[in-house]
């Protein structure tokens, strides 16, 4: 108990003075993931939009699939965009295994699924409103999905934030394409898995602090902007 104390306070102690080794991992870690998000968030509210707003063919299946590949289990996205980026594989010559940018594009297939997925919903529950106006003005196919996305921003910057959520938790995954490798693709789960193992509590425990204050913020702001999203305009 005395040696989790002790952690405890030098952990707090890195994290008030600004640690250089934790704040690179945690600089790191919020570049990946931002950059993820807002590569997911161009894709998928879009792509949600559109299964939801427009007919087309297999726009069903295209719903399936969406909600199936929610549950992707991260190792897998990470075997596979492992594959497609090493030597051999058909993205290979670009040479971004171990990069930041690989894992960016493991979270990125991860994360446009969910942002698809709940933003179909949403626009799906706003069509009960609006789609007879959409109807009545006879609004293009563009025309309905930019009103409706922008009628619906609130719940989908909470869409995003779930997003994030996921991304900035995820380990499996950038582990298998990042490599963990020190001062280039170390983020904050992975590294939390290596000082555990290692016995450097005070850093494991500094990281573990810094991505639950982020976790918490983020859940903190979904909550507010879904309470204002439900107020009367």
């Amino acid at each position: 108990m005395q040696d989790f104390s002790q952690a405890l306070a030098v952990a707090f102690s890195m994290i008030l003075s600004m640690d250089d080794a934790l704040m690179r991992i945690v600089g790191l870690s919020l570049r990946v993931s931002l950059s993820a998000v807002a590569v997911a968030t161009l894709i998928g509210l879009p792509l949600g939009a559109a299964v939801a707003a427009l007919s087309f063919p297999g726009r069903r299946a295209v719903a399936v699939a969406l909600n199936t590949m929610m549950g992707l289990p991260p190792v897998v996205v990470g075997l596979v965009v492992y594959l497609l980026l090493s030597r051999s594989g058909p993205f290979g010559v670009l040479g971004l295994l171990f990069t930041p940018t690989a894992m960016i594009v493991a979270q990125t297939v991860m994360i446009v699924p969910i942002v698809a997925s709940l933003s179909r919903q949403t626009v799906e529950d706003l069509l009960v409103e609006y789609d007879d106006l959409l109807r009545v003005t006879g609004a293009s196919p563009i025309r309905r999905l930019t009103t409706l996305l922008a009628e619906a921003r609130w719940s989908l910057v909470t869409t995003v934030l779930a997003g994030f959520g996921r991304a900035s938790a995820e380990v499996g995954a950038v582990m298998i394409v990042g490599g963990n490798i020190e001062h280039v693709t170390r983020v904050m789960t992975t590294a939390i898995a290596l000082e555990t193992s290692k016995g450097d509590l005070p850093m494991a425990l500094g990281l573990g602090l810094v991505l639950m204050t982020l976790s918490l913020a983020v859940n903190l702001a979904a909550s507010l902007l879904k309470e204002t999203a439900a107020r009367p305009a």
